[in-house]
């Protein structure tokens, strides 16, 4: 799922050595980070959060089909 995640982070930011991504098990399921450069936290939120918002359903999708809850958070 990590891996998947820096894809298409990496894939619209324009430092793309700068994308880091961490995954936690917590209690509440998987949270991954995402640590992007300053200047492309806008790519990544998107107009009003419409690109993370989007990321955020696509990882719920796949952690159904895996059967556990998956969190995506932007970290500064």
């Amino acid at each position: 799922m990590e891996e998947f995640i820096g894809y298409l982070v990496k894939n619209m930011v324009n430092v793309p050595e700068q994308v880091d991504i961490r995954s936690m098990e917590g209690q509440s399921g998987l949270l991954i980070e995402i640590r992007v450069a300053p200047e492309d936290v806008g790519k990544v939120v998107g107009h009003k959060g419409n690109i993370i918002r989007s990321l955020r359903t696509l990882a719920m999708i796949i952690g159904a089909r895996l059967g556990r809850r998956i969190h995506l958070e932007i970290v500064q």
